[in-house]
């Protein structure tokens, strides 16, 4: 069936309108009841009138209508009402011209009284016969709009299925991209600072020029990750909602959700570098941190100080109210502290008081990108 559909399609339409334009005048000349002038002409008109059926629908179909006076089922009629039926939505219309095809067929039959009740059967079956090529026109109609439909909802799946897959892309970036920030680039980081460490320990000229081979590669290494990191997470979605990157204004938050009584006294240029700020804040979190953890129900002091050269913050705590609970530690969040300021050429100190209470202090140079 699809492959006949498919050959039908495939005729140009002018060949299919001048078949139809024959087989019309063939059926008229071969079913006419009176071969007159009148009704050749008549004829003539209404077939030739087909070849202009798909731009003229209506027009064609009141052409050819002549032709059912002088002939019961003429094919001119059925294929102008196919056409009709098959580009028009307006069901007035079409009924319409279903009964002006049925009256068309049934005028030329006597009217006598005997007569009346075969008229009427002759008028029912004109309908019939007229409704036929509408009903299928109609039907073909319904069959497009439906093939249409489905294509669209085709597309519309294609469509969402493109999106699910740029959506799995865009997490699969941002899992990259926050594994690369905050794996590969603290171990190369490590790296950086073991090599100058070492660049500055070593008495050796080889080594020491070994280390700064590789605390240069390591620093230049650590720039393309931070850029390709930069590049994951702007083609991979919302760049704060990968990895939120906290600066000072996020200082506030912390203090207030820390769980110790803590007081933050002191301001700084809004112009400090973002590494900066995110060592500052990282600084008072590890800080208030060991408070919460190791002197449990004492007063936190953070200050936040510029000097000349130098920005910084000094975060003290007084000593502890009551015991401590024996939670293990790695130790390595001070050891993370001093990486960082390290990177930054900071520095950073701590230590117990004189009051029996525990220093932290982070002091960065101004001028730090």
């Amino acid at each position: 069936m699809n492959g006949a559909r498919t050959l039908w399609q495939r005729i140009p339409p002018p060949v299919v309108d001048l078949v139809l334009v024959a087989a019309s005048a063939v059926d008229a000349w071969v079913s006419m009841w009176e071969h007159t002038r009148p009704g050749l002409a008549l004829t003539a008109v209404g077939c030739v009138a087909l070849a202009f059926r798909r731009r003229f629908p209506l027009v064609v179909f009141l052409l050819t209508l002549p032709i059912a006076l002088t002939q019961e089922v003429p094919i001119a009629v059925l294929v102008a009402l196919f056409t009709l039926a098959e580009g028009s939505r307006n069901r007035r219309l079409l009924a319409g011209c279903v009964a002006l095809a049925a009256i068309a067929s049934t005028a030329p039959l006597p009217l006598m009284d005997a007569d009346r009740t075969m008229t009427l059967v002759v008028f029912v079956y004109g309908l019939a016969t007229a409704a036929a090529p509408v009903l299928f026109g109609q039907l073909l109609q319904a069959h497009r709009d439906l093939a249409r439909r489905l294509v669209e909802i085709e597309e519309a799946r294609e469509h969402e299925r493109a999106l699910h897959a740029q959506a799995v892309l865009a997490r699969e970036r941002a899992q990259l991209a926050r594994e690369m920030h905050d794996v590969v680039s603290h171990q190369v980081s490590l790296i950086a600072v073991q090599a100058g460490a070492l660049q500055i320990a070593t008495p050796d000229p080889d080594t020491k020029n070994t280390a700064r081979t590789i605390r240069s590669l390591s620093v230049t290494t650590l720039d393309e990750l931070r850029t390709m990191v930069t590049l994951l997470r702007a083609s991979g979605g919302n760049t704060t909602e990968l990895t939120p990157q906290p600066t000072l204004a996020d200082l506030h938050t912390l203090v207030e959700s820390s769980g110790t009584h803590a007081q933050l006294t002191g301001h700084l240029p809004p112009t400090v570098a973002t590494p900066t700020q995110r060592a500052l804040y990282r600084t008072v979190q590890e800080a208030l941190t060991n408070v919460r953890k190791h002197a449990p129900g004492a007063t936190a002091h953070i200050e936040l100080w510029q000097d000349s050269d130098h920005i910084g913050v000094t975060i003290t705590n007084t000593p502890p109210t009551r015991p401590s609970l024996p939670l293990p530690g790695s130790q390595q969040g001070l050891v993370g502290l001093r990486e960082r300021a390290d990177i930054l050429h900071g520095t950073l100190t701590a230590g117990p008081t004189t009051q029996g209470g525990y220093q932290v202090r982070l002091r960065v140079p101004l001028s730090t990108d």
